[in-house]
């Protein structure tokens, strides 16, 4: 009879997500996922096989919580377009400011994954997710180019897919930016003009 897990999965993968977005997963060691979620090597081995297969259900979960973050935001009726891309602005930087006042940038595992393209090779299951997500990221983005256009928000000149790919391009930069120490103040500064050829 196997013994009873007496640690919470759902907190373990939170706590290997914020190892990973910041360290990703060359950096990150066994000793440190161990230490982040307070957890027994043999109980994390017990759980997640290898450290390997718990890179890839933390993926899972970033994509998961942070893409039903952005699906509020971005599909939110209530918002402008244009409001709809200030807000994931804004919700970037608070999450740069709180790392900050940590010590260290928020990360994204994202990106991070996209940066080492020898994951993608060493396990298939990476390139699907990181696929999928950028898909459902770019139609996101999209949709709320369209309503800005049709709000007059946003500048009807632009394509839609093309503001899609200028606005994650922005923000996955801020992302790396901010890994440099560069401020949040200034980061937002930069992403308002990274975004000013969408916004009236």
């Amino acid at each position: 009879m196997a013994r009873p897990r007496t640690f919470d999965e759902t907190a373990v993968l939170d706590a290997a997500v914020r190892e990973f977005r910041v360290h990703g997963f060359a950096e990150t060691s066994t000793e440190q996922l161990c230490e982040a979620a307070s957890v027994r090597r043999s109980s994390l081995y017990n759980a997640f096989v290898s450290k390997d297969e718990l890179f890839v259900r933390a993926l899972q979960h970033y994509v998961a919580t942070t893409g039903a973050r952005q699906s509020t935001i971005l599909a939110d009726d209530e918002l402008t377009g244009a409001e709809r891309l200030r807000t994931l602005v804004d919700v970037v930087m608070d999450e740069e400011l709180q790392a900050a006042n940590r010590g260290h940038a928020a990360g994204c595992m994202v990106v991070q994954s996209l940066m080492s393209p020898d994951l993608r090779e060493r396990d298939e299951r990476v390139s699907r997710i990181l696929d999928r997500d950028l898909r459902e990221r770019l139609s996101l983005l999209s949709g709320a180019i369209r309503a800005g256009q049709i709000d007059g928000s946003i500048a009807k000149g632009v394509d839609p897919d093309d503001g899609a790919v200028l606005a994650s391009t922005v923000i996955s930069g801020l992302r790396v930016t901010a890994q440099t120490g560069v401020d949040v103040e200034t980061l937002r500064r930069i992403a308002l003009a990274g975004l000013s050829s969408l916004l009236h």
